[in-house]
């Protein structure tokens, strides 16, 4: 038997939490396949079977925390599973062949072989003993199912398990559980879940920002209907050529740096007494996530043409709806991009990802009269807010930074005549 353990996933993370078991208990796998789902503070990695083997046993479901180096299943390799059990091969072998199923209930390590691991673990939460209770399983084999049907009646206490960091005490961490409560004809309930690793480092940050930085929020609002031409008028050629549509957030991204650049705080840092200035534009683009916002990083955009901007956003949009972003791609940074408006929101004030000094919110695009020449028109208007850290960034700056990204979305030619 092979344990499988948490592997290292970064050098500043020493726990876990498991997102989803891809595999089953009994459930044959071959060398490579993905067995578990982890999440970090930072992205999701996958574990994959070392060798051709049987899944054995779940040491930790999912939701529950793990250390790095903490075994989370036990795993049958195929060599040591046909000399332990019977005739026991792939599932590609003849129909006399034992099922991996039944290797599992052979393979048990104490108790009776008919007991399935996953049916003794839930009988021993609930004190049953498994033995007296008839299996419907093939072969008589008692099922989780079984040890459910017969513990009908009885409470079952939630589990709780310890998780105990390198750095840290001991921290009890809830299990999912739902709690019923019937008053009268109305059954109101509640459910419990930990909260994820992606969600904790993200509340983390949110608080840590609100709590070291001075922030404040300007807005504006922008006419999008030159870029809204613009794009309608070669959004067709510009597919054709790319591979790729052409969306707004590209014309934003350039935008943002061209603003950066007038205005190096905005793209600053604090760190300690000194300020940092960045001379170079890793603009974080927010996406939402299976498990949350996410804000994957565009390197160098200053160098970056419209097509390469909008496919590393499709691209990173993909692995974040799979949670198979890395590290990596969320690291660093140097000012943020926030796209509220798909979901619907007119008007926020968005908070700094630290140690980030400023983050533009865009938001609905919404046909609003407005005065034009002396005339009041429709235009298709957004609302644009910056907010900034006031300890680096003065009002001026800040106001200015906003005009600057209004005057280009408004006038795209800037962006290609340098103006």
């Amino acid at each position: 038997m092979t344990p499988i353990v948490v592997p290292a996933v970064g050098e500043s993370i020493s726990e876990v939490q498991i997102s989803q078991w891809l595999k089953k208990e009994g459930e044959w796998v071959a060398a490579g396949t993905d067995l578990v789902d982890l999440e970090t503070e930072k992205a999701s990695v996958q574990v994959s079977a070392p060798v051709d083997g049987i899944l054995l046993r779940i040491l930790k479901p999912n939701d529950q925390f793990a250390a790095v180096g903490e075994a989370i299943a036990e795993f049958q390799p195929a060599a040591k599973t046909a000399s332990s059990s019977a005739n026991v091969t792939a599932p590609s072998a003849g129909p006399s062949s034992t099922s991996p199923s039944a290797a599992v209930a052979s393979a048990g390590s104490s108790g009776d072989a008919r007991v399935m691991p996953a049916a003794r673990r839930m009988a021993g939460d609930l004190g049953i003993t498994p033995e007296s209770i008839p299996g419907t399983g093939p072969g008589g084999r008692v099922l989780k199912e079984d040890v459910a049907n017969a513990s009908t009646g009885r409470s079952v206490p939630p589990s709780a398990p310890v998780v105990v960091s390198p750095t840290q005490a001991p921290v009890v961490v809830p299990v999912a559980t739902s709690i019923a409560v019937q008053q009268g004809s109305q059954n109101r309930s509640e459910e419990i879940k930990p909260m994820s690793m992606i969600r904790r480092t993200i509340a983390t940050r949110l608080v840590r920002a609100q709590h070291e930085a001075a922030l404040l929020t300007t807005f504006n609002e922008v006419d999008m209907q030159p870029v809204m031409q613009l794009r309608n008028k070669y959004k067709d050629a510009f597919l054709e050529k790319h591979g790729t549509k052409l969306g707004f957030m590209s014309f934003f991204a350039k935008a943002a740096c061209e603003a950066l650049k007038r205005y190096p705080a905005v793209n600053a840092e604090v760190r300690g007494n000194n300020i940092v200035y960045k001379q170079y534009y890793d603009i974080g683009i927010a996406i939402g996530g299976g498990k949350g916002l996410v804000v994957p990083v565009l390197r160098n955009v200053e160098r970056m043409s419209f097509a390469d901007i909008e496919r590393t956003i499709g691209e990173f949009a993909d692995l974040a709806k799979n949670n198979r972003l890395m590290p990596e791609d969320l690291e660093g940074g140097t000012f943020t991009i926030s796209n509220g408006g798909i979901y619907g929101s007119l008007l926020s004030t968005p908070i700094v990802n630290p140690p980030q000094s400023g983050i533009l919110g865009l938001h609905s695009i919404q046909e609003r009269p407005v005065a034009l020449n002396g005339q009041v028109v429709i235009r298709p208007m957004m609302y644009l807010a910056l907010t900034y850290d006031h300890r680096i960034i003065d009002g001026r700056e800040a106001v200015s930074f906003l005009k600057t990204i209004k005057e280009v979305i408004e006038d795209p030619a800037r962006l290609f005549l340098e103006l």
